[in-house]
């Protein structure tokens, strides 16, 4: 499985912790996220799933790189993405770990529209299955966390009713789902009203 490897070139500068009030809420929709296993880690070790919040403009804080396994995430397992570029596939980030591997998927959306301020990415294979196509979805071609998949999600926006629903699935992503909003509340309860 092509799981939880990071596919961009990445600059990031390690640093301290990001401060607890930064990452207190985001976390707690976290935690509720990997109580409902729409994070996690395969049998392999491999994790999956991450979220994300707006911190400023285009810049946001995400779950760090091989996080999923952790039952309970701190200070010490966010990053911020301060910039990125997807011609050049490059991602900065600093934080006590390295931003997520889905971190260029999660900055278009910012990017794209202002009011989104929460980005969740999920796997569920039974939701999966049954939305594919149903929903929003990228092409199966689009890998994920590479440029064409950052590319196909901004074609998603103008070309589906992905505004609306608030919610997309990803065909090259085996099991992998995405919801936002304009609060961490509103994209949570996208994928918490699906159980």
């Amino acid at each position: 499985m092509d799981e939880g490897y990071i596919k961009f070139n990445c600059d990031w500068e390690k640093t301290r912790p990001l401060h607890f009030s930064k990452i207190e809420k985001l976390n707690i929709w976290r935690q509720k996220l990997y109580e409902v296993d729409f994070l996690g880690v395969y049998p392999d070790g491999i994790g999956f799933g991450n979220v994300s919040q707006r911190s400023e403009q285009e810049k946001f804080i995400i779950s760090g790189s091989k996080t999923g396994s952790y039952e309970a995430l701190d200070e010490s397992h966010f990053a911020e993405v301060l910039d990125f570029d997807i011609q050049k596939n490059w991602v900065k980030c600093k934080g006590a770990t390295i931003a997520s591997s889905e971190s260029m998927s999660h900055a278009v959306i910012y990017q794209q529209y202002p009011h989104v301020n929460a980005v969740f990415h999920v796997h569920d294979l039974a939701l999966w299955e049954k939305l594919l196509w149903k929903i929003p979805t990228t092409p199966e071609s689009a890998p994920y966390g590479s440029p064409e998949m950052a590319n196909e999600i901004i074609q998603l926006f103008k070309s589906t009713n992905v505004l609306e629903t608030k919610l997309f699935a990803m065909a090259g992503h085996h099991e992998g789902l995405f919801a936002f909003g304009e609060t961490l509340e509103e994209a949570g309860n996208v994928l918490l009203k699906l159980i």
